[in-house]
């Protein structure tokens, strides 16, 4: 026995080291010469921009650019956001040109600020650009929805949830959106005294308005079900940006930080709620007591259809894949509206005069009866008040694709492993494509709509472009109309004196002091 251990002894070390050696080569190769290569043959095809610096790349200097721009504040009536909002790409462009490089950790990052090479990416016909993989803590807080899925996947879920976004659908939640809106009013009106203007930050109100809103329309509950999974869903959302900040290290989401473990909690208790939802509506289904005003109703019935239609008698998706779409939509569905009517509040507050043209536009149109989906298709001026809010302060900054094989773009061969990063922010601030009053609100730029708004497309793409556009875009533009409509009718607005104009990108781009207003009943 014992010289069985003597002689295994030896084979076990070697094993040992040569396991070792295999994880040293491995990190080396990820960590230095696959970067190495990466770089060399971007650069040999005319990409200039920063170099790669072991380990973290350009996150470091990111970080530090944005931490100062947080520190700043903008003075009023100044909408030149790039800078603050895409610090790094913002100095790369100015310095290296629109098809630059930077580096998040040892992955190369081509910005691409030429919407022709934008418009090739997102048209993606054959799925040759896909989403970058994101770590698994963060698909845990956001959901592994719609716009995390690729190919065959992405495909099904897609034509599962359009139905619930057709215009006859939409009408259907138009109440919920009517009703949310009238209670804030109601709020607001309550606080004043006649005559008088109040102060309100409007930001956390109309978070409320819009989760609200999206309980009512996608569950049919009200804000007292629906605000655990918004707030939950809110914090997911801060969690996730300080993921994505982090250098990528394998396995570091299953460690116990505190981070991990109030990511895991948070996913948990949001699962566990939608979940309840779920069963009362499978319940509801059963029993024929349910109406498909419900979004969440008409995802169900469209899942079921589609496997019947399959000659299967199961659904397509499975439970878990609903709950992601429904995380997913949970979050996108209030942060995009409430941050696009802040902001529009915001704007609409030092532009008196267009206030005022877009509240007689809506008086006009619906008088002081609430509004309806007929008549927002007859607000002109208020659409396009919303599209250059949308363009000078877009909800999401920049979008993301990878390449996973060689693929040519734009005269450049690309090797497996590249990020494409599309930048909104700086594309919709581009004055080589809006003119040289790039910075000054003009809703005017989009009187012929946004085809003729600016001198290439797609120069704005708030909601994506191509095929994977946001499937809620009009769920959020209507939202917005009904909202914006009904406020209008009620409220004259401008700014507090303590108003700081501050927006920074957080999960979405934000307020980050608040929105404070003066609201006047009318």
């Amino acid at each position: 026995m014992e010289a069985t251990v003597v002689t295994g002894t030896p084979s076990l070390y070697l094993l040992g080291g040569l396991l070792v050696l295999w994880l040293c080569w491995r990190a080396l190769e990820r960590a230095w010469l696959r970067p190495q290569r990466l770089g060399r043959a971007l650069r040999a095809q005319g990409i200039r921009g920063t170099r790669y610096r072991f380990p973290s790349g350009d996150l470091s200097e990111e970080a530090r650019l944005l931490a100062a721009e947080r520190t700043k504040p903008m003075p009023l009536l100044s909408h030149g956001i790039s800078r603050r909002v895409l610090p790094l790409v913002h100095n790369t462009v100015k310095e290296h040109g629109k098809v630059s490089m930077v580096w998040a950790g040892p992955t190369p990052r081509v910005i691409l600020g030429d919407p022709k090479l934008v418009r090739e990416v997102l048209s993606n016909k054959f799925g040759h650009f896909r989403k970058p993989m994101l770590p698994t803590n963060f698909i845990k807080m956001i959901g592994d929805g719609l716009s995390n899925h690729e190919g065959e996947k992405w495909a099904v879920h897609r034509k599962i949830i359009n139905p619930a976004f057709h215009l006859e659908k939409l009408k259907k939640m138009l109440p919920a959106f009517t009703s949310c809106t009238s209670e804030l009013i109601n709020r607001w009106e309550n606080l004043m005294e006649s005559g008088k203007a109040r102060e309100v930050d409007v930001w956390p109100e109309l978070q409320d308005l819009t989760g609200d809103a999206i309980s009512r329309a996608a569950f049919g509950s009200s804000l007292s079900e629906g605000t655990r999974i918004f707030r939950l869903q809110s914090e997911q959302a801060q969690l996730a940006t300080r993921v994505l900040t982090k250098l990528y290290i394998p396995g570091y989401t299953y460690l116990p930080t505190e981070l991990n473990r109030r990511i895991k909690q948070n996913a948990e208790e949001v699962e566990a709620l939608l979940k309840g939802f779920v069963t009362k509506r499978e319940n509801a289904m059963k029993n024929g007591r349910t109406d498909d005003t419900d979004m969440l109703v008409l995802l169900m019935q469209s899942n079921v259809k589609e496997g019947q239609d399959s000659g299967s008698s199961k659904p397509v998706i499975s439970m878990e894949d609903i709950f992601g779409e429904l995380k997913l939509f949970y979050f996108a569905g209030m942060e995009t509206t409430s941050v696009l009517l802040t902001w529009t509040m915001v704007v609409l507050s030092e532009y008196p005069e267009w206030q005022d043209r877009a509240r007689e536009e809506v008086l006009r149109v619906f008088g002081k009866k609430q509004p309806d989906i007929d008549g927002t298709h007859q607000l002109k001026i208020v659409t396009m008040v919303l599209y250059e809010v949308l363009r000078l302060y877009p909800p999401i900054t920049f979008l993301e694709r990878q390449t996973y094989k060689e693929m040519e773009l734009g005269g450049v061969k690309y090797p497996p492993g590249v990020k494409l990063l599309l930048p909104i922010a700086t594309i919709h601030h581009d004055p080589d494509l809006w003119g040289t009053d790039v910075e000054e609100f003009k809703p005017e730029r989009f009187a012929e709509g946004i085809s003729k708004a600016s001198k290439d497309a797609p120069a704005f793409f708030p909601f994506g472009w191509g095929p994977r556009i946001c499937v809620g875009q009009n769920f959020a533009l209507l939202e917005a109309k009904i909202a914006l409509s009904m406020i209008l009718q009620r409220f004259e607005f401008g700014l507090s004196p303590s108003y700081t104009h501050a927006p920074f990108p957080v999960s979405t781009l934000q307020p980050i002091h608040g929105a404070q207003i003066m609201l006047k009943k009318i």
